[in-house]
C-alpha cells in the first residue's frame, strides 16, 4: 500500500502522513510553495520510522497539466500508489455580497478542481490495478457557512463529486468516500476563523471540546485499510457530534 496525499506539508495533511507511517505505509505528499515545512513533515517521518519511504511534491493544485506530470513521476517513484487523499485546500473569507471573482475562483479551482484533476489522473491506474481509494477532505461547511459561500461550495461540491465516483467505480475495485471535518485547530484555522468560532465550538460541541489532526488521520487510515472494504460514497463527520456550522 502506497498513498498520495495533498496538502501533506502541515496542519490535518501532515497527521496524516504521519499516521501512515506509524502503520508502515510510504508517502508522497504535495506542498505548494513552503519547502522548510514539507522537509520538516519528511524529517518528522524519519522520527517515527526512516525505513518508510516517504516524499514530498511541489504542486500547485489549479493546474491540471503540472497535477498529471507530478501523479505520474510518483507513481513511477513509488511504483504504484493505491490510495489517494484530497486535502489541500485555500481559504479567502468574505460576505457572498463582497467576494471577488478571484476571491471565488482561487477557493473553487483549488478545493474542488483541484482534487477533481488529482482524481482523475490516478483512475486509469486504479482501473488498471482494480483497485483504489479515493478519500476527499470536507469540512462542516459543506452545509453551508456565513461568510464562506466559495470554501461552503466547494466543499458540498466534493460531495458530489465522490458519490458519482462512487458510482462510476465501485465495480473496478475503487472506493470514494468523504471524511467532513469539525472544527480543529491548525494554521489554517487560526490564521482564517475568528476566536467567536472556537468559543461557538466549545459551547455547542456535545464532547464540549475541539478536535484534532490526529483524530482526521486515524479514520483516513481506517478508509484505505482492508476493513473499510465495503464502505462507498459515504460522508463521515469527524465533529465530536456538532453537525451544522454557524
Amino acid at each position: 500500500m502506497n498513498v498520495f496525499i495533498t496538502g501533506g506539508s502541515r496542519g490535518i495533511g501532515r497527521a496524516i502522513v504521519l499516521k501512515m507511517v506509524k502503520e508502515g505505509i510510504p508517502c508522497a505528499f504535495t506542498f505548494v510553495s513552503n519547502k522548510t515545512k514539507a522537509d520538516e513533515t519528511i524529517q518528522l517521518a524519519g522520527d517515527i520510522d526512516s525505513s518508510i519511504k516517504v516524499k514530498a511534491y511541489k504542486m500547485d493544485s489549479k493546474d491540471p497539466d503540472q497535477i498529471e506530470k507530478i501523479i505520474e513521476q510518483a507513481i513511477t517513484d513509488f511504483e504504484n500508489i493505491d490510495a489517494v487523499v484530497n486535502n489541500a485546500a485555500v481559504v479567502k473569507n468574505n460576505a457572498a455580497a463582497l467576494m471577488t471573482n478571484e476571491e471565488w475562483d482561487e477557493v473553487i479551482s483549488t478545493n474542488l478542481s483541484g482534487p477533481f484533476y488529482v482524481i482523475r489522473s490516478f483512475l486509469m491506474h486504479f482501473i488498471s490495478n482494480r483497485f483504489g481509494r479515493i478519500i476527499n477532505i470536507s469540512s462542516l461547511a459543506q452545509d453551508g457557512c456565513s461568510g464562506q459561500a466559495n470554501y461552503a461550495a466547494s466543499k458540498s461540491g466534493l460531495i458530489g463529486l465522490t458519490k458519482t465516483l462512487a458510482k462510476e467505480y465501485g465495480s473496478k475495485g475503487i472506493t470514494a468516500n468523504v471524511v467532513t471535518v469539525g472544527y480543529v485547530p491548525t494554521d489554517m484555522t487560526r490564521h482564517n476563523l475568528a476566536e467567536s468560532l472556537h468559543k461557538f465550538w466549545l459551547q455547542h460541541c456535545p464532547l464540549k471540546k475541539v478536535g484534532s489532526a490526529e483524530d482526521i488521520a486515524n479514520l483516513v487510515y481506517f478508509l484505505i485499510s482492508p476493513e473499510s472494504n465495503f464502505i462507498n460514497g459515504e460522508v463521515i463527520r469527524v465533529s465530536g457530534g456538532l453537525t451544522y456550522a454557524p
